[in-house]
């Protein structure tokens, strides 16, 4: 294949992701406390809740669309990326063993403009 399309030639460079979260990861690590479980990298992060519940564990994810907006627009056929957001959301928390009970969203920006 001549051109070959590769994360990093759309715009992910996943060996610079990697040496970001391992410089976050001593600084990220600070917030923790006796009630986190598990560690910086898992599919989702772990907070167990107090005493009055039998085992309760509170289980958040948060995924992004990533590159596959950019296909959308090439196609111009948006109406399926919100599906896709929710999907691999919820399958980063049954990874984890745990009922999706909400969902969470955020506002990704590479750069700010005033």
């Amino acid at each position: 294949m001549k051109n070959r399309i590769t994360y990093k030639s759309s715009g992910v460079d996943i060996s610079l992701a990697n040496r970001f979260i391992n410089k976050a990861k001593p600084l990220i690590k600070k917030t923790f406390n006796k009630n986190v479980l598990g560690d910086i990298g898992a599919f989702a992060g772990c907070y167990r809740l107090s005493n009055d519940y039998i085992e309760p564990v509170l289980v958040s994810c948060t995924d992004g669309v990533g590159t596959k907006l950019k296909i959308a627009f090439m196609i111009n056929k948006h109406n399926t990326v919100g599906i896709d957001l929710v999907a691999m959301c919820v399958n980063d928390l049954i990874a984890q063993g745990a009922k999706p009970l909400f969902f969470l969203d955020y506002l990704a920006i590479g750069k700010l403009n005033d």
